[in-house]
This record gives C-alpha cells, sequence and structure tokens, in this order.
C-alpha cells in the first residue's frame, strides 16, 4: 500500500496532521467543582464573595515544553473567573452564609483568588511524556477589620504515552483546580472568621 503513490501521499498527510495537531495550540474552558464538604459555621449571615484571577498571563505551559513552541495552553480569565465566582458561592451557602456580590462597610468579605496555574513538561521516562500541573489559590475572609488569608496548593504529575489532547487536558485541569478549591473550603477557619 505505502509502495503505490496515493498510500505514501495518505501517510504523509496522515503525519501532517498528526505534528500538526501536537503543535497547535490548545484553548482551554475549564469547569471546576468543589466536591468536599464544608464545616458549617453561619447563620445566614450576608457575606460578599469575590472571585479574581491574578495570573500575569493567560498562557499557563506548552505541550511540548519549549518556551518557543506553538502548542500553547491558554486559560482565560474571563472563562474561568466565573466559575470560580460560582464554586465560592456556593461553597459560602453551604457553610451557612448567604452570599452577595453587593459590598458594604459592615459585611464580611471572602475573597477567591488564582494565583497561579501552571503547565509544564516533565522529565518523564524513556518512551514516557510527563506533565507537572499546579494550581494555587488563595481565600481570604475579612470581618470587621480581622483577616485571615490562607493559600492552598494543588500538584499533580501525569505521565502518558501519547500527549495528552484538548479534552485530557481540561480534564486534568479541572481536577487539579477542585482539589484546590476543596482544600480552601475545608479550612475551618474561613468560616469562623466570617461568622464573628
Amino acid at each position: 500500500m505505502l509502495g503505490h503513490p496515493l498510500g505514501r501521499a495518505a501517510a504523509a498527510l496522515l503525519a501532517t496532521l498528526v505534528l500538526a495537531g501536537c503543535a497547535s495550540p490548545h484553548y482551554l474552558q475549564l469547569d471546576p467543582r468543589r466536591t468536599a464538604e464544608v464545616p458549617q459555621a453561619g447563620s445566614g449571615q450576608a457575606v460578599t464573595v469575590e472571585a479574581a484571577d491574578a495570573r500575569d498571563e493567560e498562557v499557563i505551559g506548552t505541550r511540548s515544553g519549549s518556551a518557543m513552541s506553538t502548542s500553547v495552553i491558554t486559560v482565560t480569565p474571563r472563562e474561568l473567573t466565573p466559575r470560580l465566582q460560582r464554586e465560592a458561592e456556593r461553597a459560602v451557602r453551604d457553610m451557612g452564609f448567604s452570599p452577595t456580590t453587593e459590598s458594604a462597610s459592615d459585611r464580611p468579605t471572602l475573597t477567591l483568588t488564582l494565583q497561579r496555574l501552571g503547565y509544564e513538561r516533565g522529565d518523564g521516562q524513556p518512551l514516557l511524556g510527563e506533565a507537572r500541573l499546579e494550581a494555587v489559590l488563595e481565600a481570604k475572609a475579612v470581618n470587621g477589620g480581622t483577616t485571615y488569608t490562607g493559600t492552598y496548593t494543588s500538584r499533580r504529575t501525569q505521565s502518558f504515552a501519547l500527549r495528552p489532547n484538548r479534552e485530557e487536558n481540561a480534564d486534568m485541569l479541572n481536577e487539579l483546580i477542585s482539589d484546590a478549591l476543596d482544600r480552601a473550603f475545608r479550612d475551618p477557619e474561613l468560616g469562623q472568621l466570617l461568622a464573628r
């Protein structure tokens, strides 16, 4: 088959498509979800909730590990921040408070900020690739002049024989950020300060 001119052309086209797929950028639409139970602390008090993305850039890494690569992985704040907002509000509600986005000088506040989201190519074993992922969330509770700030880091190293596609990368990052959300909202100090 490959000796036939048409077979050679088909093989060349397939190789080109595979290589193009490896070099193409990934724009990921993430949807992380908190799954952990949260400590009960509130009794219906209103809490101002805000989510933010403090990263310097939207590109979180490259699939090839090369800084000059076109296989960049991008997560935009305008798509991720509303989902973090939703999860922060849901956590505050599950703690027993009434979340709101309106601020007031005498109202406790909770700010959830994505400080870092990274995707790096690791030093995998022969014939295996490796991705090193990291998410860092900061949760800051403020009530009556008292502030509590917690930093919650989730890391994952994933080995693979075939480079992950867009959906697989999105799944890995969703799990990573979900773990960071679980770590943040399991922290009893947040609810205790908001309830003062």
